[in-house]
């Protein structure tokens, strides 16, 4: 016998225990394998065959599928209705019944077809579980180990799996290497013609979101809760955070007791990505105002309707409020959902015009001038009197 039955059954029970595959999952695979191997060496192709193996004996049953008919014209798909009627004593032309044929052996060809659709199926039912596994997982931070880095993809062993990290999702500047331990967000499952991958992410608003809430116990019972938050991996980071509980500051339960909360979190993402915490407000020019932190705002006026705001900072203001590269207003736009256009204040004083008194219009009040104008004045008007006096004489 080129399968050898007893031994295949042995085999697949190890790979079921080894890769934590269900036993029904491995027999379905099997039995559906068995059965295309049974239609090359005793039946048809289009034929409707049934498989069915003891995984513990490795008997194989095949049963094929045939319809009850009057005169027989094709035996592998048709079965008289006396035949039928022994098997069945109520059989009627029309019915389909399934025939019992006991499989011994099947060819070297079959065989070896058999075992390739085995290990490929298997190792799609394994990958299938593993995928379902972890799309209970999308949306939380877990650990992984960097296997490989492709050029501008990293991919990170997971465990059971390994996940994708593109060029998007990485933290700007940062580097891998294979070995690398590092914790990511699982952001997605995608499926694809390769079958499913995950995708992982450092890069992602939730993950900073996700290192928070492993710093801060307060947001678990809703002391504190993180509004929004704006971000540039790699470079800057803006989180608005509330509290529910009067006289808990919120910005103080997240920066942590000498900075050690916001410090551990930077210490994840990289210290060179600056944290900025501010308060969020359900009005909206408070809310601008703490945005663009750490700026001192003169005056703040919104269009509600086209979501856009005009801010007003002193000189020395200008460039905090901007901050490099256009980095703060940038993000505070991002956190606020309003588009912030920042302005210098006027710095020129209007004098009020005072009224006319009598009719008259006031004098117009004497400059002073500088002490160049003055010499330089002193000096023509010496001239022009020793012209006079040569004149004169």
């Amino acid at each position: 016998m080129d399968l050898d039955m007893k031994q295949l059954a042995g085999a697949l029970k190890a790979i079921a225990e080894e890769k934590n595959l269900p036993e029904d999952v491995v027999q379905e695979v099997v039995e559906q394998a068995l059965a295309a191997a049974y239609r090359r060496d005793y039946g048809d192709r289009e034929q409707e065959v049934r498989v069915s193996m003891n995984m513990n004996t490795g008997e194989v049953d095949a049963y094929i599928t045939k319809e009850v008919v009057e005169v027989v014209g094709d035996d592998k798909y048709e079965i008289s209705l006396s035949d039928a009627q022994v098997m069945k004593k109520n059989a009627v032309i029309g019915d389909m019944m399934e025939i019992h044929q006991q499989v011994e052996s099947f060819g070297r060809v079959a065989a070896q077809t058999a075992k390739q659709v085995i290990l490929q199926r298997l190792r799609e039912a394994e990958r299938e579980i593993i995928m379902n596994e972890y799309e209970d997982k999308i949306g939380t931070v877990i650990n992984g180990i960097v296997s490989r880095v492709e050029g501008r993809l990293v991919r990170v062993d997971l465990g059971k799996a390994q996940g994708i990290m593109p060029m998007s999702e990485q933290i700007q500047g940062e580097r891998y290497y294979p070995g690398q331990r590092l914790k990511v967000f699982l952001k997605d499952v995608e499926r694809g013609f390769r079958g499913p991958q995950l995708v992982v992410s450092r890069g992602n608003t939730q993950f900073v979101e996700w290192l928070f809430r492993a710093e801060v116990p307060e947001m678990e019972n809703g002391a504190v809760d993180i509004k929004g938050i704006a971000r540039e991996a790699g470079v800057r980071t803006k989180i608005a955070v509330s509290s529910s509980v009067p006289g808990v500051d919120p910005v103080g339960t997240f920066v942590g007791g000498h900075g050690t909360r916001v410090n551990a979190v930077m210490s994840e993402i990289g210290e060179q990505e600056k944290i900025d915490i501010v308060v969020w407000s359900d009005d909206t020019k408070e809310y601008i105002i703490n945005a663009l932190s750490p700026t001192k705002v003169e005056t703040v006026t919104i269009d509600v309707k086209d979501k856009k705001s005009k801010v007003t900072v002193a000189k020395d203001q200008l460039s905090i409020a901007i901050g490099k590269s256009g980095q703060n207003v940038r993000l505070a736009s991002k956190l606020t959902g309003f588009d912030i256009d920042i302005v210098e204040e006027n710095t020129n004083v209007k004098t009020e015009e005072k009224p006319e008194k009598d009719g008259l219009k006031p004098a117009a009040p004497v400059k002073l001038k500088k002490k160049e104008q003055l010499e330089s004045s002193l000096l023509e008007a010496i001239e022009e009197h020793g012209t006079e006096d040569k004149t004169d004489n």
